[in-house]
């Protein structure tokens, strides 16, 4: 499922960029990524010394706000790059009479880093319980229409979603197919290298943790630490036949615990380097 534009994408040309879902982890101190006594307020400065991009996780629990937003922003690099998690009241806990209002608020919040080019994506992670049903379909078409005009990236989780007829709507839509590695349970949305917009592809690194994702604890859930083979795999699998058909990609890892999901990260981009996916290496290297 291509666009044309899709199809006629140069190899080599995507500009791929490698991060991790959220930065502000206690933990990350303890396991060494941040240096000891870091406060939370100095986490993004010094992550972005290792990676251009993050995706935002705070913003999926509470609505951003633009002066916090922008005080954040300032606190990057130039050419530093965010994703920004839809608000849960949208996706998990949505009021059928005011969520219209509330996509106008997340509109608001996030522009200054719209405005800034900061912003790649925006992520509609949708919650395993919203199967592909007549309610939930109008419900998604309409809030991608309240959404039109931003870059939009959406993840199912439930297997019903796995469909052509999803995807060629979100390719009408130019609309993100966001391809997540989880664990192979029932009901969940499989491993796919779909690619719906040649503008950007987006891949998640959750783990594969199966009795953590039974579990429903979210701290056993993202505890994985990825074998070398397995981020080869993807590098050479489906993150290259992506990367062929597409302008720009962003990957995170949101296995955080225990500061795997960094280290997995900086591992990836040592392969995407040695397969001609990407230059150059990140600045500062994790052990």
């Amino acid at each position: 499922m291509l666009t044309e534009d899709a199809q006629n994408a140069s190899p080599g040309a995507c500009q791929l960029l490698v991060g991790t879902s959220g930065y502000s982890y206690g933990e990350w101190t303890d396991a060494g990524f941040y240096p000891p006594g870091t406060r939370a307020g100095d986490m993004l400065p010094l992550y972005a010394r290792t990676f251009p991009i993050t995706e935002l996780n705070y913003t999926w629990y509470q609505m951003p706000k633009a002066p916090a937003v922008e005080r954040m922003r300032q606190k990057t690099p130039p050419g530093f790059c965010f994703a920004a998690k839809l608000t849960r009241t949208l996706t998990h806990e949505v009021d059928p009479d005011g969520w219209r209002g509330q996509a106008a608020q997340y509109r608001d919040g996030i522009a200054p880093l719209l405005q800034a080019r900061q912003l790649k994506a925006i992520l509609v992670q949708l919650p395993p319980v919203f199967r592909r049903s007549p309610d939930n379909r109008r419900y998604l078409a309409a809030l991608l229409d309240e959404l039109a005009g931003l870059p939009v990236a959406v993840e199912f989780r439930h297997a019903s979603w796995a469909t052509d007829r999803v995807f060629a709507e979100l390719e009408r839509r130019r609309t993100t197919l966001v391809s997540v590695d989880e664990p192979d349970l029932p009901g969940l949305f499989p491993c796919l290298d779909v690619v719906t917009n040649p503008d950007l592809i987006y891949v998640r690194f959750h783990g594969r943790n199966a009795g953590g994702w039974r579990s429903g604890n979210m701290q056993k859930q993202f505890d994985y630490d990825y074998r070398e083979e397995e981020l080869r795999q993807w590098a050479a699998g489906p993150i290259r036949n992506m990367a062929e058909k597409a302008r720009q990609g962003v990957v995170f890892f949101n296995n955080h615990v225990r500061a795997q999901a960094p280290r997995n990260a900086v591992k990836l981009v040592e392969l995407l380097v040695s397969i001609g996916l990407l230059n150059e290496m990140p600045k500062n290297k994790i052990v």
